[in-house]
């Protein structure tokens, strides 16, 4: 059977699930509307993650359906094209789109390999490190991913470690590949800002009670992130090791890198000015009672104002656009299915599982239960859409704390990324990079699961309950 009707039948299966959902009698004690809006929501997750249709087209698809079948009014259906913290997200990807431009991404990461990578293990750190600081103002961590990749790969062959053979591979290549994979599932849960998925995880929050800003999020994050940041290399050292331990030539080529780019130029410290001001800005927003994207729009103005973004950069950022798009939209069938009572009426049952629980047992199990599922989703955007409000109103009316709930929850639908190749589109760079066999992402990405899992839960609870 060809490829091509392999996807007809795809999509097929997708519409036939959508029809007999759809028009399947509805549960009693819930609106009409919620359960046919459920059957388009669910159909158009279901074509994502059997790769029926590109995210983009079926979120495009399912707005439509909606429209014409009068599930959602025009009006409710393109809400969530208004919604500023999605704006947000638009701007901030033109805005990394500067930093890759302006070389200031690749200059701070050569210093801080420069500094940290005598040893391949203190060169994983080192890209950590880097991932770490400038995740903030990436709301993409596949923008990120492709950041460190050339990165990571330019060390690895610089030190003799290439895919012409498995021997060469395990030199350094493969270590510093998964170290990168798994630095991207922690390092977006370190910042609000980091993936595109967190600012709806706080909206979604925001409704059922729950207030999470910038500055409150880092709080909570930073030690138990901090704390799989050291863990996490260590542990893939031990169960996936590279053959070669020390690297004293990669803090030389680093240092070469940084000499051959000469001092900083205009549009770098324009850029790392700029940076640091919208950091800061989204730091101190709620004291300041300034409007994230506000100052989003007003980073973005002085980048095209100094040209260091410009019109011509603007027309090739389609992706930008694409993602804005979708995730409106999915955001917007979301926020209506709640809103239509079907996520109360999910959570009720679940509740009614789960009675005679104690709340801990409820916490860890919900956690738990949402990590492995995304064994089944190629989106982690799709996931924290479709089970986030779900998940967070069942642990809050079981008496779980909701910022603990929310938190972990966030947490979770970014540490979970590695569980498989096709968890996050993060992974893609790596995973086609020739060094990982799918076994090998697999394997180390279950273990790397895993471990962030009992990191978040343990140190993480503990954490949030102590300082919220």
């Amino acid at each position: 059977m060809s490829k091509l009707s392999i996807q007809y039948i795809k999509i097929a299966s997708v519409f036939i699930l959508g029809a007999v959902i759809y028009f399947s009698p509805v549960p009693q004690g819930l609106d009409p509307r919620a359960w046919h809006l459920f059957a388009i929501f669910i159909s158009t997750i279901f074509a994502v993650i059997i790769n029926a249709l590109p995210i983009l087209v079926a979120s495009i698809s399912a707005l439509t359906i909606a429209i014409f079948t009068k599930t959602l009014v025009p009006i409710d259906a393109y809400s969530g094209f208004s919604q500023g913290f999605i704006l947000l997200i638009l701007i901030a990807f033109l805005v990394a789109k500067g930093v890759v431009k302006s070389g200031l991404g690749t200059r701070f990461a050569y210093l801080m390999i420069k500094t940290f990578g005598k040893s391949t293990l203190g060169l994983s750190y080192s890209i950590m490190i880097t991932d770490c600081l400038i995740a903030p103002a990436f709301p993409s961590n596949t923008a990120r991913s492709g950041v460190l990749f050339p990165i990571v790969q330019s060390l690895a062959i610089d030190s003799g470690s290439t895919t012409d053979s498995e021997e060469s591979k395990k030199k350094m290549g493969s270590f510093l590949m998964m170290c990168a994979m798994a630095s991207l599932t922690i390092s977006s849960g370190l910042w609000l800002t980091a993936m595109a998925a967190n600012p709806s995880g706080v909206a979604m929050a925001k409704e059922l009670g729950v207030n999470i800003t910038f500055g409150s999020w880092l709080l909570y994050a930073s030690v138990p992130s901090l704390t799989a940041f050291i863990l996490i290399p260590l542990i893939l050292y031990k169960t996936f090791p590279p053959t070669v331990k020390n690297t004293p030539q990669a803090p030389v080529a680093a240092a070469k890198k940084l000499k051959e780019m000469g001092p900083l130029s205009k549009d770098e410290w324009v850029m790392g000015i700029t940076f640091f001001m919208l950091v800061l800005g989204w730091g101190f927003s709620g004291i300041l009672h300034i409007d994230k994207t506000a100052i989003a729009f007003c980073g973005l103005a002085v980048l095209m104002i100094s040209k260091v973004f410009t019109l011509e950069d603007l027309k090739h950022e389609g992706s930008a656009l694409g993602t804005f798009i979708w995730f409106a939209i999915l955001y917007t069938l979301s926020t209506y299915l709640n809103r239509y009572g079907f996520m109360s009426y999910i959570g009720e049952h679940i509740r009614h599982s789960l009675i005679g629980l104690s709340w801990p047992v409820i916490y860890v199990s919900l956690i738990t239960i949402y990590v492995l599922i995304h064994y089944l989703f190629v989106s982690q955007t799709a996931q924290m859409l479709a089970l986030f409000g779900v998940f967070l109103g069942v642990g809050i009316n079981a008496g779980v704390p909701g910022i603990l709930m929310a938190m972990m929850l966030l947490f979770a639908t970014n540490f979970n990324a590695m569980v498989t190749p096709q968890g996050s589109s993060a992974n893609v760079l790596f995973a086609g990079s020739g060094y990982l066999s799918t076994g090998d992402i697999y394997k180390q990405g279950a273990i790397v699961t895993l471990s962030n899992l009992l990191i978040y839960l343990v140190v993480g609870s503990f954490w949030i309950l102590l300082v919220s």
